[in-house]
């Protein structure tokens, strides 16, 4: 019987793939436990239709993300923050949190700051490069210029 898998089934195949299976596996297994369903004409033009759909969603992400990486390329994003005794060195440090606040408060750009890509806060006035995921395989770099109060 052919199968098409709703989710990734261990040794059987992904999810959106259609498998044979034996016919006993197949219904008690598969289609009993909600994790696929019998491949009928209905359900693979329902599999082609979804798959097309998720195509285009995905193009459109692409094509907002490369547009938004072009428009941040020629951005600075300006933070001020307490400076401290030694020369160079702020209070505290600036955090994906404060990153993301102020791109939203500046350049009107909503990312999560799980998507900021840091390998540690940032500790010193001066301008940093800060990496952004905006996509899948779509990164940005963005210029961070940190001011002294």
């Amino acid at each position: 019987m052919k199968v098409i898998l709703f989710e990734d089934v261990k040794k059987v195949g992904k999810k959106g793939e259609i498998v044979e299976l034996a016919d006993g596996y197949a219904r008690n297994c598969i289609i009993n436990k909600k994790l696929g369903t019998e491949a009928t004409p209905a359900a693979l033009n329902n599999l082609k239709l979804k798959n097309q759909n998720e195509e285009r969603v995905d193009a459109q992400n692409r094509a907002d993300a490369e547009k938004l990486k072009s428009m941040l390329a020629t951005k600075t994003l300006t933070i001020s923050a307490k400076a401290g005794g030694e020369a160079g060195r702020i209070f505290g440090s600036i955090t994906r949190l404060e990153i993301a606040d102020e791109l939203k408060k500046q350049l009107n750009v909503d990312i999560d700051k799980k998507n900021i890509l840091m390998d540690e806060n940032i500790k010193e006035i001066g301008p940093t490069l800060v990496s952004l995921k905006l996509y899948k395989d779509i990164k940005a770099d963005i210029k961070v210029v940190i001011k002294a109060e």
